[in-house]
């Protein structure tokens, strides 16, 4: 995601603009390092969204986050909806809400477990995605040993329970969906038009209960200020890098770099949160990861087109 702002006049001797130097720097920046970033960003979102559930509940957290990320797209890509149909709209209404089930499960998941395991529950939506419709026995195993991993984590112990699970494997369906209702959108709507107001939609949906659950916490600035963080980290910035990642990378590479996110997710549970996972855990997430790659290099084309929006 591009911010394209209008950058005035040029200095003395015609010197580069602040954007364009931005542009220049991110352009050299490798892709797949751009991709980790984004990765680092999210979990460190999450991060952030769980030091504020003691005194921000996590519905009221996911509003602000929502908010944030609609009012920064809303202002980048400055959406119409002239000329779109009924069911372009409907289609834009079921994205957003979607995005609004997804975020608050995760963010619910994560109030009861550890970081690291709500994402790698989580990462079985994708994963799924990859290899629905497939007829060959190896995507099938891949399958069976992210749900074995998974297994491994819910017996696991160490801080995790079924409710926990529960709304991980909601956010888990929420994220399948999400990929689904994207792709759709991504046709009826040019650029990031649609992801703008879908993102929207899922504000104005989360709002109510966050406002309920969160009530005098609303009237923190700090507090919100912190939610805003959330958004950016968990939604502006790390789909700036991954769209300028996809513009010099295959989608194909892009998906196999996003099997690590379960892996970074625990790294940054242990290391901001101080959640420490047992071996078996850290075995259960390690499944996940291995069959989300060999799912994704196993589809090739199929798959490509799995988490690129």
């Amino acid at each position: 995601m591009s911010v394209r702002v209008s950058t005035g006049l040029p200095g003395a001797g015609g010197a580069a603009s602040p954007t364009r130097l931005a542009r220049s720097a991110v352009g050299a920046v490798p892709p797949t390092m751009l991709i980790l970033l984004g990765i680092v960003s999210i979990q460190l979102g999450a991060a952030l969204a769980k030091n504020l559930f003691g005194v921000f509940p996590p519905s009221a957290v996911v509003a602000v986050r929502l908010l944030a990320a609609a009012t920064v797209l809303l202002c980048v890509a400055r959406p119409s909806l002239r000329g779109h149909s009924r069911a372009d709209l409907a289609m834009v209404a079921v994205f957003g809400l979607t995005m609004a089930v997804m975020n608050s499960a995760i963010y619910q998941s994560m109030a009861r477990i550890p970081l690291g395991v709500a994402v790698t529950v989580e990462f079985l939506g994708p994963l799924v995605v990859a290899v629905v419709g497939s007829r060959r026995v190896r995507d099938l195993a891949w399958v069976a040993l992210a749900g074995a991993g998974v297994l491994l984590l819910a017996e696991g112990g160490g801080g995790v329970d079924a409710l926990g699970i529960g709304f991980a494997l909601l956010a888990a369906a929420a994220w399948a969906a999400y990929i689904v209702c994207s792709a759709q959108t991504g046709r009826r709507f040019p650029g990031t038009g649609g992801l703008a107001v879908a993102m929207a939609v899922g504000a104005v949906a989360a709002a109510p209960l966050g406002i309920a659950q969160g009530g005098a916490a609303f009237l923190d600035p700090k507090l919100l200020a912190l939610g805003a963080g959330v958004g950016v980290l968990s939604s502006a910035l790390p789909y700036a890098l991954e769209l300028e990642a996809l513009r010099r990378m295959p989608p194909r590479v892009f998906s196999i770099l996003m099997s690590l996110e379960p892996a970074v997710a625990a790294l940054v549970g242990l290391v901001a949160l101080g959640e420490l996972l047992r071996v078996r855990q850290w075995v259960a997430i390690g499944c996940v990861i291995v069959a989300s790659i060999g799912a994704t290099r196993g589809g090739g084309r199929r798959s490509a087109g799995v988490g690129e929006d």
